[in-house]
């Protein structure tokens, strides 16, 4: 007999839009995963916290942004604020209590912007692989002259990804997001226990992009962890052992 996974819930937003969640009760604090760009909810990281939160009896939420996965809408038109806005809707109405938030490549630049939207919510961050601002030199700043003259022409145009299917940037993704840099900030006023783990073998997003936000994070309870044959994804089985074990830490 085959086993299906269950489906998974649906929380309404403004104007029909819905996003898919998977949520499990359990004690408090929470545990609120925020996936990568192009990503979603079935990945590995996001279903391994799942598991090892469930068997400890701990609360859990892993959930798609819009244009990801089983939500709704276009992936070309999803920003950086609304992707946000979209956490801080999983945050206000599938929650309670404390919570910890892990936050995968741009996961962790939308677990920032979260939290310091909402701080009294925020218990601690566990940050992998953290992407702030990628938008900037991962997207914009690799483009030729050429192709950024494309993009601004057409307004969305579509790149190769090592991961699958084609990367599709939008001029608006890229546009809006300078709303919400934040390595230019001289500072973050966040005070919670924060942990940002980071592969030195990242070929994607420069370690060093964890370090400045180690350096402008206020919490004197902040780590940088770095994992010397570790790539992008942090995926592997003992990345996923480093995760549990250090989110297993900031619950304790």
């Amino acid at each position: 007999m085959q086993i299906f996974p269950p489906r998974p819930a649906r929380l309404a937003l403004a104007k029909d839009a819905t996003l898919a969640y998977h949520r499990s009760p359990g004690s408090l604090p929470g545990v609120v995963f925020l996936g990568g760009f192009t990503s979603d909810m079935t990945g590995i990281k996001a279903t391994t916290l799942e598991r090892w939160c469930r068997e400890r009896g701990r609360a859990f939420v892993r959930f798609d942004y819009s244009g990801h996965g089983a939500s709704s809408g276009k992936f070309a038109d999803g920003t950086i604020g609304g992707w946000a806005e979209e956490a801080l809707a999983v945050l206000d109405r599938l929650t309670e209590g404390p919570q910890i938030l892990v936050g995968s490549s741009m996961g962790a630049w939308l677990m920032l912007l979260a939290t310091l939207a909402r701080p009294e919510r925020i218990a601690a961050l566990l940050g992998l692989a953290c992407a702030v601002d990628f938008t900037e030199y991962l997207l914009w700043e690799r483009l030729d002259p050429r192709m950024r003259d494309r993009l601004r022409r057409e307004r969305v145009i579509t790149l190769p990804s090592p991961y699958g299917e084609p990367y599709v940037i939008a001029m608006n993704l890229i546009e809006e997001a300078a709303q919400h840099r934040l390595l230019d900030r001289p500072e973050l006023p966040i005070h919670c226990p924060v942990r940002l783990i980071h592969g030195v073998a990242d070929a994607d997003v420069p370690w060093r992009v964890s370090l400045r936000i180690v350096e402008k994070l206020a919490s004197p309870d902040t780590r940088l962890i770095l994992v010397k044959d570790g790539e992008h994804t942090l995926s592997r089985e003992q990345d996923l052992g480093l995760l549990t074990r250090t989110l297993d830490e900031l619950l304790a």
